[in-house]
């Protein structure tokens, strides 16, 4: 007998793709009763807006044995037997080894995703044919412990004069959980390492200006009740959940991008896998224009220069990252007193 399946037709730049779901009734998000089917249906439907933010780059795929409360991993390359509309493009991670990696270029490719059961789309801040030089900048405003969402707003809206203030036109979305990211679009013109400085400089004078209630501490010992401007997310081969993805939470929200006027007045919980198409088809999608006007990151670079000459360095890096150069010792605070390492 043949395995339960479902055909989708999926409209897109070279045609219509049928594209094959298998155990369509199987539930992912057990709280709502969505099923993989109804994650395949939602994909269709922001199809458009999910390609134009997290096509033609880099990608890995967060994907689910069962439910998204089982068993998951990362797909970074594809799979065997994948169709011929999906991609990869080589990449160079941190250790220096080489790896192709996925690439999604048309609305089939991501219902095709959700066909091998993936959740969370984690996009690159760079293009396939340019991936050393990211054309995004992005901050993940993180809120600690005994903060929320409603603490991030009013970060979040700093952090665009921040930008502005040099050069760079701000874009939102919600995280799909608390917090808030912060993008700008940027010339690709400069690597990894100088974007991840632009970060940290642009994070450490939002901190300077709300130093009660945001923080760049990298150890949690050391953040409280604040919001952490998460500078590590920069890196190469660091990414965050794309706009319009899903989120592997029971209420079943989505990364969705909205317009700076609409901080204050809604919640990341208004953003579902329910909810997102009709408000697309509604109200557009905020991030249309986002690559019409990239900006240069060479203000907030000579604002690190800045930094570095009144003293302030190089902060961690991430714990399976080389060591490199001018970074801090990659011990906790705490640790190093205890060991006399202070």
């Amino acid at each position: 007998m043949a395995a339960e399946a479902t055909v989708l037709s999926v409209e897109g730049p070279h045609g219509t793709r049928e594209v094959r779901i298998s155990s369509p009734g199987r539930v992912m998000w057990p709280e709502l009763g969505i099923t993989k089917l109804d994650l395949a249906r939602y994909l269709v439907e922001v199809g458009e807006a999910f390609i134009a933010a997290n096509g033609d780059r880099p990608l890995a795929l967060q994907r689910f044995s069962d439910t998204i409360d089982g068993e998951q991993f990362f797909s970074k390359n594809p799979p065997k037997g994948a169709p011929d509309f999906i991609r990869s493009v080589m990449v160079t991670y941190p250790s220096a080894r080489s790896h192709p990696q996925l690439v999604l270029d048309e609305p089939a490719a991501a219902v095709w995703a959700a066909q091998m059961n993936t959740v969370v789309f984690h996009p690159w801040p760079s293009r396939a044919d340019n991936s050393d030089n990211p054309d995004q900048l992005r901050i993940d405003l993180d809120p600690q412990p005994g903060t929320d969402f409603d603490d991030a707003v009013p970060a979040a809206l700093e952090l665009r004069n921040v930008l502005r203030e040099a050069g760079l036109t701000a874009f939102l979305k919600t995280s799909g959980n608390r917090g808030l990211h912060v993008y700008a679009p940027i010339e690709p013109v400069r690597e990894f390492l100088d974007v991840r400085h632009a970060v940290i400089t642009a994070a450490r004078e939002l901190e300077r200006r709300m130093p009660e209630k945001v923080t760049t501490s990298w150890w949690k010992e050391e953040r409280g009740q604040k919001v952490f401007v998460d500078f590590n997310q920069a890196n190469r081969d660091r990414t965050i959940a794309g706009a319009y993805s899903p989120r592997a939470l029971p209420h079943a929200p989505v990364s969705c991008p909205i317009e700076w006027e609409e901080l204050g007045s809604v919640s990341p919980r208004d953003f579902t896998l329910l909810t997102v198409p009709d408000r697309l088809r509604s109200v557009g999608d905020p991030w249309a224009r986002f690559h019409e006007r990239p900006g240069s990151i060479d203000t907030l670079l000579a604002w690190w220069q800045r930094d570095l000459d009144s003293g302030l360095g190089e902060l961690p890096f991430p714990p399976d990252y080389p060591k490199m150069p001018g970074e801090p010792p990659r011990v906790q605070p705490s640790r190093a007193k205890k060991n006399g390492k202070d």
